[in-house]
């Protein structure tokens, strides 16, 4: 399984770039409580090249992107379903970027066409 989540990350990403800045304007926990207003030191493609193993690796995720919360960007973190442990293991803010944790239910691959 996680063969396959690793072979579907570069369509993940590039659907869940397009979804976070369609959704970019969504409620989050992390908008809510005003953090991540630092100038980051890195570009947020670089922390979340940096970042996304250890987020996929956290049971329940499922994807992750960068995306826009409030018009500023921020890293999209896609899950099965929010829960209260994955709401504590997540972090609120990498590197100066906030973290916006939406729950996405679970994500497929669509079946070749032919």
């Amino acid at each position: 399984m996680f063969l396959t989540r690793l072979r579907l990350m570069p369509v993940l990403i590039s659907a869940m770039i397009l979804a976070g800045g369609v959704m970019g304007a969504s409620n989050s926990s992390a908008a809510n409580r005003g953090e991540g207003r630092t100038m980051p030191a890195k570009t947020i493609e670089a922390v979340l090249k940096e970042h996304t193993d250890a987020l996929m690796a956290i049971p329940g995720v499922v994807g992750v992107a960068q995306g826009l919360l409030g018009g500023k960007p921020c890293i999209r973190v896609y899950v099965v379903d929010e829960t209260p442990q994955l709401q504590r293991t997540i972090p609120t803010v990498l590197q100066g970027y906030p973290v916006a944790v939406e729950q996405t239910g679970e994500i497929r691959a669509l079946p070749k066409a032919r």
